[in-house]
């Protein structure tokens, strides 16, 4: 099933030195997997309409990324049955927004210092868990966030935070998510900080089981 999807990487607030090799990266899972990737930072897309797009990826956007007209418009496509994949620092974006919040799940709070742990997949029946191992050594930033997620989403891998320093959710600190939209579906990873996250095959195979499952075509 060929198709198609929106890469935006707008900042207005802390920019990912790791962006262009996220952005090769969608790019060459989508030349390998039959999707097409259009990366963009201009707000105008949104206003314009994104019909033509099977799934709109927040790639490490930060600050305020969508104008009022923009806002609109990315509501109005996922209220149409739209796809929308968050990757780490998407949580950190539209603060003032309250719809993207409630869309996302969950808002960024902090994060400790980059350094490996472990991530505990929960929930190995979705296309982008499925490969992983029970226990996924990794090294991020371990997001937390100012809620769990839990009771309005699908949980799919959580931090093990006895795993690295700095953790501050406690017992119930989830990584990755996915929920229904109405008709629209939402994927979101808080992985995906550094440039080599990017160059990992299980990282990539993550990243393309969420776009796929939000484009519908898984």
């Amino acid at each position: 099933m060929a198709f198609r999807v929106l890469v935006y990487t707008r900042t207005t607030d802390y920019r990912h030195d790791s962006i262009p090799d996220a952005v090769a990266a969608v790019g060459a899972l989508g030349a390998a997997h039959g999707f097409t990737a259009d990366a963009t930072e201009d707000p105008g897309v949104f206003a314009s309409g994104l019909g033509a797009y099977a799934a709109v990826v927040f790639l490490s956007t930060t600050g305020e990324v969508l104008t009022p007209p923009g806002r609109a418009g990315l509501e109005a496509y996922m209220r149409d049955g739209g796809g929308f994949v968050g990757v780490h620092a998407a949580a950190c974006a539209e603060d003032d927004w309250p719809y993207y919040g409630e869309l996302l799940g969950a808002r960024f709070a902090r994060h400790p210092a980059l350094q490996p742990g472990r991530a505990v997949v929960e929930d190995r029946g979705h296309p982008a868990t499925r490969h992983l191992p029970a226990v996924w050594d990794f090294t991020d930033e371990w997001y937390d966030f100012r809620t769990s997620p839990r009771s309005s989403v699908r949980i799919l891998a959580s931090a093990d935070e006895s795993s690295y320093e700095g953790a501050g959710m406690g017992a119930d600190h989830p990584l990755v998510w996915c929920r229904e939209q109405g008709p629209g579906r939402v994927f979101y990873t808080a992985l995906g900080h550094a440039s080599e996250a990017y160059e990992d095959p299980d990282f990539r195979a993550h990243l393309l089981g969420g776009i796929r499952w939000a484009a519908r075509a898984e």
